[in-house]
């Protein structure tokens, strides 16, 4: 057990029995995951490479794309994304750095010691959307 306190005093026998918290893999993978679909310029997460083709996948399954560490008191992230064409991918990846440390050290108190992104590919608008007739029905 890892205990925190001050240098030169001893624990007190609260501090001794608080325990520890553990935050688990899983938890971080996924704040981390919103925090990058919430992010603008990001059309999706990706599964990685597939039979050649970039896997997207929807908001439900956040943790696709994401690979993390996590220890007592830092934490390391590895993000997989497709950008939306027409974005600056350059200033996206940097937003989406920020955006995932940011919400991992605010939700779990863990130090991120990086935030690197991979860019899978990048999403085009599809026309048929645009062309899609609205429903006559409501």
């Amino acid at each position: 057990m890892l205990l925190s306190y001050r240098e030169g005093s001893e624990p007190t026998v609260e501090e001794l029995h608080t325990g520890f918290i553990r935050i688990s893999d899983d938890v971080v993978a996924t704040i981390a995951g919103l925090a990058a679909v919430d992010t603008v310029g990001i059309a999706a997460m990706s599964g990685g490479i597939s039979e050649g083709l970039a896997k997207r996948l929807s908001g439900r399954n956040v943790q696709k794309g994401v690979t993390v560490e996590v220890g007592q008191l830092e934490a390391a992230v590895d993000l997989r994304v497709i950008v939306q064409y027409g974005s600056q991918i350059h200033n996206v990846c940097h937003e989406l750095q920020l955006n995932v440390r940011e919400a991992v050290e605010n939700m779990t108190g863990l130090r991120v010691v990086e935030v690197n992104v991979k860019v899978d590919g990048v999403a085009f608008k599809d026309k048929e959307e645009d062309l899609e007739e609205p429903n006559r029905v409501k």
